[in-house]
């Protein structure tokens, strides 16, 4: 039978089978989920709108519905578009590991691998070569060949969990910035910069050329700044900036030019990480450490004391070899 709660499970479906969505396409969907029930049942209170109070009370609804399977609509700005968009994310447990349900422990560790090295490429790039994540197989203890790893690049970025730029550039795209933000947050903290403006995570736009100002923006948040000011300035240290936002500091993957190096870069332990490691280290070293080529201190005072003890006993013989002497000599 026919329920209002129906246009929520139209909705469910059509946003499963999408994987994520702008939030104008969202509308459109929610606005064809209760034309199908009204078909069906042209007697039931239901309808669709166009604001954005009655849009978020319905989102509100939706995620009443999902809270209990440990899932949520949420929404994020995309990056280059500034454009909003929406997908059901996993609110509980390993974001990665829920996230690559169709790929082997092999490919997951590979993919976290990945995104380990974009979080941490130089100058705030956030890219990573097609080079640099082929070699990447090197640094796992599987037996993947670099044809299965391009093989899973190529997946991953058809269903959405990376991008592929024209230079060849892998980086992260919306849909896993919106699915593991958490474990990015956790993982990288000192990585996971913020946007000025909108507070968002920054892997790509524009920072102040200042130095140690911590401004991070992204293009969109700095087109919306300059369209409110006449003379744009940094919100952080005040100086004037450009109207050009090609003429501030790169982030992203404009910030590295083609051919320069990428040396494979190994997250910072944590102090207790780096405490357990000393600690496991010594004690390795202990139980591998080879006999020593000096003699160890007791062994040195043992030698030592039979050193003395022969000198005594040599000075004994002397004694008494020089009455011996001088008697005959007598």
């Amino acid at each position: 039978m026919v329920s209002s709660n129906d246009v929520q499970r139209l909705f469910l479906q059509a946003v499963f089978s999408r994987g994520i969505l702008s939030y104008q396409h969202a509308l459109v969907l929610w606005e064809k989920c209760v034309d199908a029930v009204r078909a069906a049942d042209p007697t039931l209170d239901v309808s669709a709108s166009k604001k954005r109070a009655d849009w978020d009370a319905f989102v509100v609804s939706i995620n009443k519905a999902l809270n209990c399977l440990d899932l949520e609509f949420r929404h994020v700005m995309d990056e280059s578009t500034g454009l909003e968009m929406y997908a059901i994310v996993n609110t509980r447990g390993d974001e990665i590991a829920q996230m690559a349900t169709d790929y082997t422990p092999a490919e997951i560790a590979y993919f976290r691998a990945i995104v380990e090295q974009i979080m941490l490429a130089p100058n705030q790039c956030y890219s990573l070569s097609s080079l640099a994540a082929l070699r990447e197989v090197n640094s796992l203890k599987t037996n993947m060949t670099k044809s299965q790893a391009e093989a899973v690049l190529n997946s991953l970025v058809a269903k959405g969990w990376l991008l592929k730029s024209k230079r060849g550039r892998y980086s992260l795209s919306t849909r896993t910035l919106l699915e593991l933000l958490p474990y990015l947050k956790s993982h990288y903290p000192d990585e996971c910069l913020e946007c000025t403006i909108c507070m968002e995570i920054v892997t790509r736009g524009v920072a102040c050329s200042t130095a140690k100002c911590q401004t991070r923006m992204h293009q969109h948040c700095f087109t919306k700044l300059r369209a409110r000011h006449a003379r744009t300035q940094c919100p952080t240290c005040q100086c004037d900036w450009p109207q050009d936002a090609n003429a501030l500091r790169a982030v992203g993957e404009a910030a590295i030019r083609d051919g320069q190096p990428e040396g494979r870069r190994v997250r910072r332990k944590s102090t207790a990480e780096a405490s357990d490691a000393e600690s496991e280290g010594d004690n390795r070293m202990d139980e591998d450490e080879p006999e020593p080529s000096q003699p160890s201190p007791p062994q040195q005072r043992r030698k030592q004391k039979k050193k003395a003890v022969a000198m005594d006993d040599g000075d004994e013989e002397e004694e008494e070899e020089a009455p011996r002497r001088s008697g005959r000599r007598g």
